[in-house]
């Protein structure tokens, strides 16, 4: 869900601005329907407690021109830290 989407339009935001040549600048996120379900709470909890990583770096090598000729060749992540994974039961 959001994770990924954040990342993807992030990642088209920086695409846009090298085809366009222009600078990148902040990329914005709003939310409609925010819940936590209630057997999510000690995840949540789990969440909260992380001390955030440092950002990773995103690197364009040898791009193109347009945004239909990049690949994933093109495209390189530095510095990404992965957290563990934490587990929750899906909510009905």
């Amino acid at each position: 869900g959001v994770p990924f989407n954040i990342a993807s339009y992030s990642l088209l935001t920086h695409m846009v601005a090298h085809v366009c040549d222009l600078q990148v600048g902040d990329f914005v996120h709003s939310f409609g329907d925010v819940h936590l379900y209630l057997n999510h709470i000690e995840q949540a909890k789990l969440q909260l407690q992380r001390v955030p990583t440092k950002l990773p770096n995103l690197v364009f090598n040898a791009p193109p021109d347009t945004l239909e000729a990049f690949e994933f060749e093109h495209i390189q992540i530095n510095d990404y830290i992965a957290a563990p994974t934490i587990k929750a039961p899906i909510s009905v």
